[in-house]
């Protein structure tokens, strides 16, 4: 049995949306299984695996987030090690799917929206075997693939991180705009992906609206809705460096570099600067990181991956199985903003209300932010 295209959740917590397998019913389309305080019985041989995206489990970002997910399901669940694997390219995908396979394991998380046509082909060899995947609804890899729906056996994650950047857009453009600053901010990404292009979506929706309801003119560079700055890759390589320097050189004293580790020739490229620019960091909070980019991290925009990744593990470990997609939005806290850290004297309460306002406007469906989730 295939299914077709991509359900919303019911909008709530990550954590609450969680019921143990064997607890109670199964939930409402769409949630999240798991409960800390409900024991779970763990199938026998069930064993859980990781297959990363390029980048690795060291990233700092989406891949370590995963990792960390895996973990803490490991030791909820009492497995002391499971199988993981790192990709260096994409040609290592297959492969190392193929490793694990060969390792018995029973669910395999493949980290990254690329690794979709890889997982929908190994998902369809082996029907036994449960594939969760990170940042892809696998519903365009099923139809390359020839099949009428999207395999049983594979539970997509997705975030609507669109809401999120919005915000931070908003902040961002206020940010840039005060006094002295150089109202003008700037993105750019690894690839144009989806899973890349919705962060810069809602960031320029949110410096677009900015402008739009306070008579401002922030300039903003890297991304039109349709076009924009991209790498070609997910590595800290000279070329993102360029791309990143050439933005400061048109003046931006906002960015916002979308791809993993990427960030890292942001950085280099600010601290060449000889002027204060701040960076927003993606997936995780690069403040806590990253310790190296402290001075320089004004917010970062938050997918709550690892706790996903774990209560979804921990449920399949406990005989419940549930393929609708998750979608993390602000509402159920899958995605969000982090603190301001060292800029939080920077940033005035009427500001941080504002903020607060538009995330209850995002939540209660008065203010709309595109993305392709919606």
């Amino acid at each position: 049995m295939k299914r077709n295209g991509v359900a919303r959740f019911a909008t709530v917590g990550i954590a609450a949306a969680l019921l143990c397998a064997g607890c109670g019913p199964p939930p409402d389309a769409g949630a999240t299984p798991g409960n800390p305080d409900c024991p779970v019985q763990v199938a026998e041989g069930f064993l859980p695996c990781i297959v990363s995206g390029e980048g690795g489990f060291n990233d700092r970002s989406f891949n370590q987030l995963a990792f960390e997910g895996m973990q803490a399901a490991a030791r909820q669940l009492n497995i002391g090690t499971f199988p993981n694997v790192q990709s260096n390219s994409a040609s290592d995908y297959i492969p190392n799917i193929q490793s694990l396979l060969g390792q018995n394991c029973s669910l395999i998380t493949a980290v990254s929206f690329d690794l979709a046509p890889a997982v929908v082909s190994f998902a369809t060899q082996r029907p036994d075997v449960h594939f969760l995947l990170v940042d892809d609804d696998a519903v365009g890899a099923s139809a390359d693939a020839g099949l009428d729906g999207v395999p049983e056996n594979i539970k997509p994650i997705l975030y609507d991180t669109a809401q999120a950047a919005f915000l931070v857009g908003y902040l961002a453009a206020a940010y840039s705009s005060r006094e002295g600053g150089a109202s003008h901010v700037g993105t750019f990404g690894g690839m144009a992906f989806p899973a890349v292009t919705t962060f810069m979506d809602g960031f320029r929706q949110g410096v677009l609206y900015y402008n739009e309801t306070n008579n401002a003119n922030v300039q903003f560079t890297g991304w039109d809705g349709a076009n924009g700055s991209f790498t070609g890759a997910f590595q800290p390589d000279q070329t993102a460096q360029t791309m990143a320097q050439g933005m400061i050189d048109q003046g931006v004293d906002v960015l916002l570099p979308v791809g993993g580790p990427i960030y890292q020739s942001a950085v280099a490229a600010i601290q060449g600067a000889g002027r204060p620019v701040a960076l927003i960091g993606v997936d995780a909070d690069l403040f806590e990181t990253d310790p190296s980019t402290q001075p320089y991290v004004l917010t970062s925009i938050l997918k709550n991956s690892s706790a996903t990744v774990e209560t979804v593990v921990v449920d399949a470990a406990g005989g419940h199985w549930d393929p609708t997609p998750f979608i993390g939005t602000l509402e159920n806290d899958g995605v969000g903003m982090a603190p301001f850290h060292n800029f939080d004297d920077q940033i005035s309460q009427e500001l941080r209300d504002r903020i607060a306002e538009l995330r209850a406007q995002i939540i209660d469906g008065s203010l709309v932010v595109d993305s392709y989730l919606n």
